[in-house]
């Protein structure tokens, strides 16, 4: 395997991962200071948690919460053909495929259906189509429970706002991405 995208921390550290043809993984590095805002306060590393790795990609936002929060399930949901199964071979490599499903369904679709269980949320789009995150966005703020977090990427210069009912924890820019921690606030 010649990827450089590999596992921060955790359980499964240095691990190595699969990515889909064409990707465009989020670095290490940007990768590493995301995970290190969501534990100055924000995840509970002993907590259960239900993790929705929207438009999933690889898998690595989804996986890394698995290596670090061992309470932790996870969903992860693309369309994409290549990355459903670069998903399904990264779990295999690591055999955590009991606490994680992957689903060939998109997003936007699914709100309904893995919205309202999830505790963390990630939704990445694909840079060129940015307003896939906003209209997830809005969505999922209908039917997620208060306090939920949501990790949304987008790239820097393209920014679409948070919807209200979402408190803004963090915005930082690490090269061309640009992270949004927010927390779902009372209805």
């Amino acid at each position: 395997m010649n990827s450089k995208l590999q596992i921060i921390s955790g359980r499964f550290r240095g691990r190595k991962l699969y990515l889909p043809p064409n990707a465009r993984p989020t670095q290490n590095r940007a990768r590493a200071a995301l995970f290190n805002m969501l534990a100055s306060g924000i995840i509970d590393v002993g907590a259960d948690i239900m993790v929705w790795d929207a438009c999933a990609g690889s898998g690595a936002f989804g996986i890394e919460c698995l290596s670090r929060y061992p309470n932790a399930r996870a969903v992860f949901t693309d369309t994409d053909t290549e990355s459903i199964k670069t998903m399904k071979r990264n779990l295999g490599l690591l055999n955590i495929g009991v606490v994680a499903r992957v689903e060939n369904v998109d997003a936007i679709a699914a709100v309904p259906q893995f919205g309202p269980d999830a505790d963390l949320i990630f939704v990445d789009a694909p840079y060129d189509m940015a307003n896939i995150g906003a209209v997830f966005v809005d969505k999922l703020t209908r039917v997620v429970r208060d306090g939920a977090i949501l990790v949304w990427e987008q790239e820097v210069g393209h920014p679409a706002p948070v919807t209200d009912g979402w408190r803004i924890l963090r915005d930082k820019v690490y090269g061309r991405a640009r992270f949004l921690i927010a927390v779902r606030e009372k209805k």
